[in-house]
């Protein structure tokens, strides 16, 4: 098992963990270790994607068309040999 120190904690929250650790009967390392592996055991919530979010905003306003400038012929890259 891997050991991990953690510096440069605000006091409020280092009482906060504290309080919270009595609370539990453990220790604030203890605790610590279950806000860590609460935090962590849960899949991340997925939002819908950008794209579909901002469609569902303009849609209700009839949407928006874009005129897009013509593509130009890629250029030549440049050459860096002798």
């Amino acid at each position: 098992m891997a050991t991990m120190t953690i510096r440069n904690i605000d006091d409020q929250i280092k009482a906060r963990l504290r309080v919270q650790a009595a609370v539990h009967g453990r220790s604030m390392e203890d605790e610590a270790r279950a806000i860590l592996r609460a935090a962590l055991s849960a899949e991340p919530v997925r939002g819908a994607s950008l794209v579909k979010t901002i469609r569902a905003r303009v849609a209700p306003l009839g949407g928006v068309e874009l005129e897009l400038p013509a593509r130009e012929a890629m250029r030549t890259p440049p050459e860096f040999g002798a």
